[in-house]
């Protein structure tokens, strides 16, 4: 699955472009899109645009693919509200971030994650990111998590591959865990890992679902090769805070402007350089 970019253009939401990248991952092989992620700046997004994003990959999917909507918060209301709003529009699940700044512990984090599943006839996906939100899901609280009944799976991006290990011991075969981390794709498949949320799918989605294909297909080995010639991708998507690279690289593709939300800017030049060398190495530009 892609965590895809949201494309702007004169600092509104650029729809055809959005469109077009939908269109392209599907063809492309990608077996679900995930909008208004951490990819997709969903921060800086307002609730209008939001759920704009939302509706338009949705409608765009046309149910070829899954789309899984980013509609976590850290207010748990706020979740509450943009999840139901998601369902609403067609979405097919929900992935949900642990709330970032305010540092639940783990009870809150319980209460807070059952109370969204609750207000939802959705399948939540949770979305493990401490490097980004300070906060991080123990193995133990995931297990508790995995009892609730439309809490399907988790986005582990921890980098913490002991960690991914323990949750699924856990939490057992019928709670699905996804890699969260590019450069450790393969090694958490192996760990029991049933998919990937992926940052780098973006330029390369064709190349992520064959890896893919190939590792369920039982032909590891083939799938480790792919998995080893794409680490320096992985590496340069991450050469400045995501989604900085990747989104130059579409542009640089021609598959998006080169332009974010404030916080975000432009690479420095630098990384530009190392990064447009790192894309003419993988005959993208």
């Amino acid at each position: 699955m892609v965590a895809l970019v949201t494309p702007f253009k004169d600092g509104k939401l650029d729809e055809p472009a959005l469109r077009a990248l939908v269109d392209w991952q599907i063809a492309a092989g990608t077996d679900g899109i995930i909008p208004c992620g951490t990819t997709g700046e969903s921060a800086t997004l307002s609730y209008e645009e939001h759920e704009r994003v939302i509706q338009v990959v949705v409608e765009q999917a046309r149910g070829r693919v899954k789309v899984l909507a980013g509609t976590g918060s850290n207010s748990t209301d706020e979740a509450v509200e943009m999840t139901r709003k998601a369902e609403k529009l067609g979405a097919d699940g929900s992935l949900q971030v642990t709330p970032y700044y305010n540092k639940p512990p783990q009870e809150g984090l319980c209460r807070h994650f059952k109370k969204i599943a609750e207000s939802t006839s959705l399948p939540i996906v949770l979305y493990n990111v401490p490097g980004r939100t300070s906060c991080n899901i123990l193995p133990e609280t995931v297990a508790r998590l995995a009892g609730v009944k439309n809490i399907a799976g988790i986005k582990e991006a921890s980098g913490n591959l002991d960690q991914v290990k323990k949750v699924v011991s856990l939490c057992g075969p019928d709670f699905t865990v996804l890699s969260g981390e590019d450069a450790q794709n393969y090694e958490i498949l192996e760990l029991g890992g049933r998919g990937m949320i992926s940052v780098t799918a973006n330029v390369v989605p064709d190349r992520l679902a064959k890896m893919w294909d190939l590792f369920a297909a039982g032909k590891k080995a083939e799938a480790k090769v792919i998995h080893a010639e794409l680490l320096p991708l992985h590496q340069a998507m991450f050469f400045e805070t995501n989604p900085i690279p990747i989104k130059t690289s579409l542009a640089l593709m021609g598959k998006c402007r080169e332009e974010w939300r404030l916080p975000l800017c432009e690479m420095g030049r630098e990384n530009r350089e190392k990064l447009v060398k790192v894309l003419r190495e993988y005959r993208l530009i």
